[in-house]
């Protein structure tokens, strides 16, 4: 049996819940790959599966004589129907246009990727050329934040975690794409991505993926598409870890201004405190005090003893166990505020008056 390789792109879709327009498949006479990492239809297959079967059996201009027709799946739920678009005579007999081992390696590799099917066939063997396959071993770094980076990484298999500081902004698996914010914004990167297990990418140089940059507006689009929801997803993360955790130094906010703000804006979450004499907590719900633990004191007599700090840390983070939420308040959150300030100015008289005393 001889070997076939052929590219579809879906041109209309009906409410079909898995593919859209302009995506691709990829049938050959060993599988059928569809776009990106979606899942594989089991419908789609089966009707894939004879048509490969009849192009197998055709002649080999078939596809080209028959470019113009147009092939449907039946669907479930919807239907899409779609055209050849890249079907070389060369790739009829099983390779693609004067790539060589290493170059076919590399094809088989990509040829789903999203990326790669805008990329014409004359195109994609210089760009093939001009990649590097590496195997990235689990924990190495592929990117520094802070450090200039000058290659785009297509992710072929395992996955790496970008993280900024503390901060994990996403998990990039198969089929995606890393790298491309900072070479292409021509600045250092902003965020580190790591490999979480051994992970195979596609490296190509900033310099090299600009010639295609500068040749095909289809991948100009891919390219602006994916910093959109890149740029999106970065701040989305960077503005959960900013609510749900917020910190900074009693010299800046005193306590008392500090258990105010949590009261006011209806708080849910644990005030931890790092002060000279050890270190406290205050856990609120819904801006009211269910518990405080300071120096071997709890409660209110904590709460007391803590108003009375003015140096040291503060960490809120949002969020409290199943069983502190049902727990009860330990007090009218403004008498506790009320009689603690009360207390501070009393010790506070009472040393300005033995100070005098003295003097």
């Amino acid at each position: 049996m001889k070997s076939f390789q052929a590219i579809f792109e879906i041109i209309e879709g009906n409410h079909c819940p898995l593919y859209k327009v302009g995506e691709r498949l990829i049938l050959s006479d060993k599988a059928l790959s569809c776009p990106g990492n979606k899942a594989t239809c089991l419908i789609l297959v089966r009707e894939m599966t004879q048509l490969l079967f009849k192009l197998l059996s055709a002649k080999d201009d078939y596809l080209v004589a028959e470019k113009k027709q147009i092939f449907s799946c039946s669907g479930c739920t919807g239907l899409i129907k779609f055209i050849p678009v890249s079907i070389p005579e060369s790739m009829v007999s099983g390779t693609a246009p004067d790539l060589g081992a290493r170059e076919q390696e590399i094809l088989a590799k990509i040829q789903a990727l999203p990326l790669i099917q805008i990329i014409p066939d004359d195109e994609l063997k210089n760009f093939i050329g001009r990649c590097q396959l590496e195997l990235v071993h689990e924990g190495t770094f592929l990117i520094h934040k802070g450090e200039p980076n000058t290659n785009l990484y297509l992710i072929l298999s395992g996955q790496a975690l970008v993280v900024d500081g503390p901060v994990v902004i996403t998990t990039l698996g198969a089929g995606e794409i890393c790298g491309e914010m900072s070479y292409l914004g021509g600045d250092v990167a902003g965020a580190s991505v790591r490999a979480l297990c051994d992970t195979e990418v596609l490296a190509v140089s900033s310099n090299d993926f600009n010639l295609l940059l500068d040749k095909l507006p289809a991948v100009q689009m891919f390219m602006a598409r994916l910093l959109a929801q890149r740029l999106t997803r970065v701040n989305r993360a960077r503005a959960e870890d900013f609510a749900s955790c917020m910190q900074g130094k009693l010299q800046d906010m005193a306590p008392a201004e500090l258990f105010q703000i949590f009261h006011m804006n209806s708080k849910t979450g644990v005030l931890a405190l790092n002060l000279p004499r050890g270190p406290g907590k205050v856990s609120f719900r819904e801006g009211c005090i269910i518990n405080a633990h300071y120096q071997g004191q709890e409660n209110e007599e904590a709460i007391f003893s803590m108003l009375a700090e003015h140096e040291g840390t503060y960490t809120f983070t949002l969020g409290l166990s199943p069983q502190e939420m049902k727990a009860a308040e330990i007090g009218d959150f403004m008498r506790l505020l009320m009689e603690g300030v009360k207390r501070v100015d009393d010790v506070q008289e009472g040393r300005q008056e033995k100070h005098a005393n003295n003097s």
